[in-house]
């Protein structure tokens, strides 16, 4: 009897860690990177490499798709460039040159800047229920670890749960990972708002001054700032996403 309970038990925990698992991976796209996708951006990385292309997003990584192949050193044809996510301590930043963009997409960012900038009443209502249920999902894993050692103390079905520790497990891990959005006081009262963001760049520390429309746990956005991804170069109207170990926001700029 024991037995069966324990079979069926376990074949529910593998599709519930499954389905769990699917719905995780699909939803947890950083949302700052995802705000760029399908745009032209360019790719900064710590070493000085950059790459041009149209971003793609997924929970794993970003893909950068060239406008035309080109082959490289060795002859190889090349249509994009994928960076993988465990490679994300190489970004600098990912950059939306204004000028770099389709006339379509010129016009869907300059209507999100106007609803990000001073939003109204009804936006910044909308963030605040968000942040609650952030915080809500924040505290799931909690309630799931104190329900599942309430269940443990109950007989026989606490030893049957005791046996599907495995996949219990695996759910937690699922919802850990989709925690990608830590809530931040200091940064939540300034979305929407023009701010200076320190950048560490090499061995200098420079200033960039924009709106701040996002933050998650790995990374900052910001629109419309002077910018220019070599010294040498003229600075242009861009949108940047900075990763939070080499940005932050230092001062309110209003």
């Amino acid at each position: 009897m024991f037995g069966d309970s324990a079979t069926a038990l376990t074949i529910i925990f593998i599709i519930l860690a499954a389905g769990i698992g699917a719905f995780v991976r699909k939803r947890s796209r950083d949302k700052c990177l995802r705000d760029f996708e399908r745009n032209m951006v360019t790719l900064e990385q710590t070493s000085g490499k950059t790459i041009w292309g149209r971003l793609r997003v997924e929970n794993t990584g970003l893909e950068f798709m060239y406008p035309e192949k080109h082959k490289d050193q060795q002859g190889h044809e090349e249509a994009s460039y994928i960076l993988y996510k465990y490679e994300y301590p190489e970004i600098q930043a990912v950059v939306r040159f204004h000028d770099e963009l389709s006339e379509p997409h010129k016009k869907e960012r300059e209507k999100e800047l106007k609803r990000t900038y001073h939003p109204g009443p009804w936006r910044r209502l909308k963030r605040r229920i968000l942040n609650v249920f952030r915080t809500v999902r924040d505290s799931v894993v909690e309630i799931i670890n104190l329900l599942v050692s309430q269940a443990k103390k109950a007989t026989p079905a606490g030893k049957v749960l005791t046996s599907q520790d495995k996949y219990v497990s695996q759910m937690k891990q699922e919802l850990m990972a989709s925690a990608g959005t830590s809530f931040e006081p200091l940064l939540e009262r300034y979305i929407g708002h023009k701010v200076v963001l320190e950048m560490i760049k090499g061995d200098k520390i420079l200033e960039y001054c924009g709106v701040l429309k996002e933050y998650t746990a790995e990374f900052i956005e910001i629109m419309n700032v002077s910018y220019a991804v070599k010294p040498d170069q003229p600075t242009r109207t861009a949108d940047l996403v900075v990763p939070r170990k080499l940005g932050l926001i230092r001062h309110l700029a209003e």
